[in-house]
């Protein structure tokens, strides 16, 4: 009897050295199968630039910032992660990963890591609350996309109008297989499906990929899930945006935003 094929693990990347790592299965992706989803990359690269952080300083600062472009599509092949510090200070540091495949820039990112100092006076986010996960409908990705990433996300959302949406995601597959993640990169391994859970129309009529996704954080989020409030715009000669508050069970933590090209098929 031959023997049974090997089963993926439960994870998007498995770790193969300090700076290579291989997209499971459920890393493809929903604008073609053969294609990683960006969603995890981003969560990656997020774990990377925490990790470099904590090894130089302990994780003294946090990570307020993330803004990533993205160059091109990467295959469902394994990825290179390069760190380095742009701009070090004592309350203050920039730092740069890119994620290569085969030598290619692929995605760069940039973040921002900032002191923490005692603000708990003056906490405070006026933004209106998100539709809580009970009064919402349970929604299946996969039946609008493709990919194994899509079939890892559990949604759920409340259309408010076209490409106005509320929504929580969560996902029991983890960033990495065996490897511990800090609370922020463990969130944004998922956020980037906002882009395709607040489409404004069928991704079969039109295409409407990001280009990159900035993110700004002023609190780490807490639980497993994750909330969205998001706005999907477009424009008369094919850009478009996505704007997105989120959210975990205390209330917003941070926005985030992802710009598109729209291209009618």
């Amino acid at each position: 009897m031959a023997a049974d094929a090997p089963t993926e693990p439960n994870a998007y990347f498995v770790r193969e050295s300090a700076t290579r790592f291989r997209p499971t299965a459920h890393v493809s992706g929903a604008w073609a199968t053969d294609e990683q989803h960006i969603a995890p990359a981003i969560g990656l690269l997020a774990h990377a630039l925490e990790r470099d952080h904590a090894a130089r300083r302990g994780g003294e600062l946090r990570l307020s910032r993330l803004s990533c472009d993205i160059l091109g599509v990467i295959p469902l092949e394994p990825v290179e992660l390069e760190v380095r510090l742009l701009r070090p200070g004592r309350t203050i540091e920039l730092l740069e990963a890119t994620l290569s495949h085969a030598g290619r820039a692929a995605v760069m990112a940039r973040a921002w890591f900032t002191a923490r100092f005692d603000t708990a006076d003056l906490a405070g986010a006026p933004f209106p609350p998100l539709t809580p996960r009970h009064a919402m409908q349970r929604w299946h990705v996969e039946d609008l996309w493709r990919g194994g990433f899509v079939r890892t996300a559990q949604v759920w959302r409340r259309e408010l109008a076209q490409g106005h949406v509320h929504f929580w995601v969560r996902s029991d597959v983890s960033l990495l297989d065996g490897e511990a993640v800090g609370r922020v990169p463990h969130a944004l391994r998922l956020v980037d499906v906002a882009n395709g859970v607040a489409a404004r129309v069928d991704p079969e009529a039109v295409a409407f990929p990001n280009l990159d996704l900035t993110v700004s954080l002023f609190r780490e989020p807490e639980g497993e899930h994750t909330g969205c409030a998001s706005v999907a715009s477009f424009g008369p000669d094919g850009a478009g945006l996505t704007q997105n508050v989120l959210y975990d069970e205390r209330g917003a933590f941070g926005a985030f935003s992802q710009s598109l090209t729209v291209r009618p098929r």
